[in-house]
C-alpha cells in the first residue's frame, strides 16, 4: 500500500472550500484513495461528507493511502495539493 503523510497547508484546514478542492482532486486522481488523521480510521477521499467528518485542522498531519496501480503518482499530486494549500490539482509534481 502506497502512503503519504502530509501536514494540511490550508490555514482553515479541510473545511468547506479546501475540502471541496481536495475531493474534486481525489476524484480526478483516477485511483481510489483514502484519507485519515495520523491516528484515525481511513475514509474515502472522494466523499465530501467523509472528508469533512475528519475535522482536519491547518497544520495537522493526515495520511493519504491507496493500493491501486499508479497510486504513487496520484498520491504525490494529492500530497502536494494538501501540503501547499493549492487551489487545484498540480499538473506535475
Amino acid at each position: 500500500m502506497a502512503e503519504r503523510r502530509v501536514n494540511v497547508g490550508w490555514a482553515e484546514g479541510l473545511h468547506a472550500r479546501p475540502a471541496s478542492i481536495f475531493v474534486r482532486a481525489a476524484t480526478a486522481a483516477g485511483v481510489p484513495v483514502t484519507i485519515s488523521k495520523a491516528d484515525g480510521n481511513p475514509v474515502n477521499a472522494a466523499s465530501m461528507l467523509a472528508v469533512l467528518s475528519l475535522g482536519a485542522q491547518g497544520g495537522e498531519e493526515i495520511v493519504l493511502a491507496s493500493d491501486a496501480e499508479g497510486a504513487d503518482i496520484a498520491l504525490d499530486r494529492l500530497a502536494k495539493l494538501v501540503a501547499e494549500g493549492l487551489e487545484e490539482l498540480p499538473e506535475t509534481v
